[in-house]
């Protein structure tokens, strides 16, 4: 006697259909490929991105590769330099410590924000994001930890309630992702972790101040690790 066998559906969307992954244009390929490369270093800071060869690697074309390196030029990440072309824009200490002083000014709002708004829900995501970076931290593993690193930031600023703010320190966290690749491949992982973590226990108790004093210490432990490393 045989017995019917079942077959896997593929996974179904609210109405029913069957779901499609999340569309990722040539040009958002290219940028976030670019990208991740410089902010991991593998094209190091002044070296010169040749479309042709960055195109050939990706597996684009030309024109998403220099839509990406217009939009990256943008953000300040690469920049024009006659005769030479494309190149990774150089790590100048007194620029990153002027970001710096931003991100102090604007972090710290965000952080008393978020223990006067953030909801339960918020507080729970939190908490996750701190429970899954200290595993990543236990296996090393570099890149998730600075894929949650960033989660931590974008949750936090969700978590403050203030769409404004939350485009500022967007921005802002984008172009200090190289630094913080360069810091914590050469200090105390644990330690920057700590000083997230009482963020976190600052905002569940609802401390705006004790967040904001939480949220500067970390920012000046980043600001050292940078200028030691630099």
């Amino acid at each position: 006697m045989r017995t019917a066998q079942r077959t896997k559906k593929a996974p179904t969307g609210p109405s029913g259909r069957a779901a499609r992954k999340p569309y990722v244009s040539l040009r958002d390929k290219a940028y976030e490929t670019i990208k991740h490369k410089i902010i991991t270093c593998a094209y190091p800071p002044g070296d010169c991105i040749n479309e042709t060869l960055v195109a050939d690697a990706i597996g684009v074309g030309r024109t998403p590769v220099h839509q990406a390196l217009d939009r990256l030029r943008l953000e300040g990440m690469v920049e024009v330099m006659p005769r030479k072309g494309i190149i990774v824009k150089p790590i100048i200490l007194s620029a990153v410590m002027q970001m710096v002083e931003v991100r102090i000014a604007n972090e710290c709002l965000c952080a008393r924000l978020a223990a006067e708004r953030a909801s339960d829900d918020d507080i729970r995501a939190l908490h996750l994001i701190a429970k899954r970076a200290r595993a990543a931290i236990g296996k090393r593993d570099i890149n998730t930890m600075m894929s949650l690193d960033r989660e931590f930031h974008t949750t936090l600023a969700q978590a403050a309630k203030n769409d404004e703010l939350a485009d500022i320190l967007r921005r802002l966290h984008e172009q200090s992702l190289r630094f913080w690749f360069i810091s914590f491949k050469n200090d105390h992982h644990e330690s920057f972790q700590d000083q997230h973590e009482a963020v976190i226990d600052a905002i569940e108790r609802r401390d705006p101040e004790a967040a904001a004093k939480a949220m500067r210490q970390h920012i000046e432990a980043f600001r050292a690790s940078v200028v030691r490393n630099s």
